[in-house]
């Protein structure tokens, strides 16, 4: 594993070595923007499911810390600090919260812009736990509900995607490697591809249509499938911030880590805040 990472670590320094130009401190934007339908991405906002009183929470954020590079070249460092909430919806606007994920790490990115199109590609190093809250208990029976009781889960990897533009279509695959994972017979590779592509000639405005979809092979006992599509609006920029409203479908394993080895297939309405 370690080195796997300096592997990746000396290409990377290669790379940007090579390029001179300007120094930045804090950026205000992404060197490259979060893919679409991929489930751990930053988001802020709310999914509701249409099939069942269920809906998602999700606050969220990456910062590139530093950039450099010249003309369309750029590199960049970052970090990553998300939550993924699930909350059922109740009488009286109650909303008790029934688990929560946690993540967090770095992650590093090389972007190459030529005109309409470029290419790239993203690095992180992450860890993820996950917990049930209070809201999973069922306090008029005093157990868990579903009989589902807590159990530790959390994991650290290296995700690793390049990817393609032409025009305001990305094209991506990646590859995951857990290098410790609780519960152990949890297997450590994960693939994965998908696409985002934003129409920019609507009302010549700032409002975007746009469709997305993220499979993903993971290795749990045995390699499963999980898809996820949506489409929808989006007002602000295209390929920075604004505000999207959504319809989501998703079929596969629950990315909660407490619920890692239960599959779903619901769609659901999404709103989210694109910082």
């Amino acid at each position: 594993m370690k080195k796997i990472i300096t592997a990746f670590l000396l290409i990377f320094i290669n790379l940007s070595l090579k390029a001179q130009g300007n120094f930045q401190l804090f950026p205000s934007d992404l060197n490259v923007q979060p893919f679409t339908a991929n489930i751990l991405e930053p988001k802020l906002g709310f999914l509701f499911h249409t099939t069942n009183n269920e809906l998602r929470l999700d606050i969220g954020n990456s910062v590139d810390l530093v950039r450099w590079g010249s003309g369309t070249e750029s590199f960049s460092v970052g970090a990553d600090l998300f939550t993924f909430t699930l909350l059922r919806s109740e009488s009286d606007f109650h909303f008790p919260v029934d688990a929560v994920d946690y993540l967090f790490g770095l992650n590093a990115a090389w972007n190459v812009r030529s005109g309409y199109d470029g290419y790239g590609v993203r690095f992180r190093l992450s860890h993820i736990s996950a917990h049930f809250v209070d809201g999973h208990y069922d306090w008029q029976t005093n157990d868990w509900r579903e009989g589902r009781r807590p159990r530790v889960y959390s994991r650290e990897f290296i995700e690793f995607i390049p990817f393609y533009n032409i025009n305001s279509l990305r094209l991506y695959a990646g590859f995951t490697y857990l290098f410790h994972v609780d519960p152990s017979y949890i297997g450590k590779d994960n693939y994965q591809f998908g696409f985002d592509y934003f129409y920019d000639g609507f009302f010549k405005t700032n409002l975007y249509p746009f469709i997305a979809y993220d499979f993903r092979l993971q290795h749990i006992n045995k390699y499963s499938a999980t898809h996820n599509l949506m489409a929808g609006l989006k007002f602000g920029k295209s390929n920075g911030r604004g505000i999207s409203l959504y319809l989501n479908y998703f079929s596969g394993n629950n990315f909660h880590g407490e619920y890692f080895d239960s599959r779903e297939n619901y769609f659901s309405l999404g709103f989210n805040l694109d910082l």
